[in-house]
């Protein structure tokens, strides 16, 4: 779902925002031994409490590196928003670009943390090495997202509960900036990390998750069997933009998609993983989590997350390839993407619909696992599992 462009709040000052200084590079280790700048005046946040849009926000600018002569250079700050790359840049021609999305949120204390940023970095990897990009040093993706939030602090929103003011959304961004005429890796790479202010795409903050309509994308693969649907490429997403406007005309919020060989089974929305929850046989027993397992989906961090606090409160876990019968025969009572409903082609010219749990709202057990990971992420409850980076804080005092 392309984000949808807002104005600029009122209460934004544009032109006499003035960041701070650059900050010295701070190569250095992973969160686990870098050392945390400590927050000792916290700077308070120019965005309203009101709940925000899953939008674009202008912010005070964006850090860049160039990839050139084998080699990363050194930290770039960018006013603004804007960028300049050739025509003829293998990216814009032939697709060459991957990214991640990650979120820092105020914390009680006036704090900002990250949340699980090396799984961000872990997979930016990942996705660079499969459309011959040079990976990124792991300690170059912090100090970037690091730099990127320190010095755009007055745009995180203020703490609520659960994180229901909403977050800064960081984008790592990094594309083949070289030019070709021939479709081939070029020796010029580009790395941002750009940020804005934004709520929940679905509203799932805040201890609330108001439960949507689902739509079955048929007529259309997502990702082949053995293609890159396991890699987070822009040219992934592109392709599903007119299938999901279709859907959201008809009243549908969010879009699933089968697997492309057999479509029989699920592999995943078109926006998020999709995760189910099996209703316990006896009052007794403990739910189970559903996961579906397929090399054509993405590698969430919010699932992994989940899978985690699961398994924390004793449920089961079940990684396996998941029928879509299995959802139409009722065997998911819920699932973590709260859904109230999947409508699907029961045959060429006919819809079905399938309803999930009470049809309106999420169920319990949605919220009670969506609760304690938005709790994590705001820091109103405690942070057992080292997730939120770094440990002290950001300070734009000492970035």
């Amino acid at each position: 779902m392309a984000p949808q462009v807002v104005p600029p709040s009122p209460d934004f000052d544009w032109k006499n925002v003035s960041p701070p200084p650059p900050p010295p590079l701070l190569l250095s280790s992973p969160p686990a031994d870098r050392p945390a700048h400590i927050l000792q005046h916290p700077r308070p946040s120019r965005v309203a409490r009101d709940p925000l849009a899953f939008g674009l926000t202008e912010t005070a600018g964006y850090v860049k590196y160039v990839w050139q002569d084998g080699a990363w250079g050194q930290q770039e700050w960018v006013p603004g928003s804007q960028i300049q790359i050739p025509v003829g840049s293998v990216a814009l021609n032939y697709g060459a670009s991957c990214f991640e999305g990650l979120k820092a949120f105020r914390q009680p204390d006036g704090q900002v943390k990250l949340f699980r940023p090396d799984e961000n970095a872990k997979r930016l990897c990942h996705s660079a090495h499969i459309v011959s990009m040079p990976e990124l040093p792991q300690d170059l993706f912090y100090e970037a997202c690091h730099t990127a939030v320190a010095k755009n602090l007055q745009f995180v929103p203020p703490h609520a509960p659960h994180g229901a003011a909403g977050s800064l959304y960081v984008r790592p961004l990094l594309f083949a900036s070289g030019a070709e005429l021939v479709p081939m890796a070029p020796k010029t790479f580009t790395f941002v990390v750009w940020v804005t202010p934004t709520g929940s795409l679905y509203g799932t903050a805040g201890g609330k998750a108001p439960a949507v309509d689902a739509f079955v994308i048929e007529e259309f693969d997502r990702a082949a069997p053995r293609g890159v649907g396991h890699a987070k490429l822009a040219g992934n997403y592109a392709p599903v933009f007119r299938h999901q406007q279709k859907a959201k005309s008809q009243g549908y919020a969010i879009t699933l998609h089968l697997d492309s060989q057999n479509r029989t089974h699920i592999d995943e929305f078109s926006t998020s993983n999709f995760i189910g929850i099996k209703k316990p046989a006896a009052a007794d027993e403990k739910p189970t989590l559903v996961v579906p397992a397929s090399e054509s989906i993405l590698k969430s961090v919010t699932t992994k997350s989940l899978i985690g606090i699961a398994e924390s409160f004793g449920w089961q876990v079940e990684r396996r390839p998941v029928p879509f019968q299995e959802v139409i025969d009722g065997g998911l009572s819920e699932a973590i993407t709260p859904i109230k409903s999947i409508t699907y082609h029961l045959s060429a010219d006919k819809l079905d619909k399938i309803t999930i749990g009470d049809g309106e709202n999420a169920g319990p057990r949605t919220l009670e696992l969506l609760a304690e990971l938005t709790g994590i992420q705001a820091g109103d409850r405690k942070d057992e599992r080292g997730w939120t980076w770094p440990a002290e804080g950001i300070d734009v005092a000492k970035a």
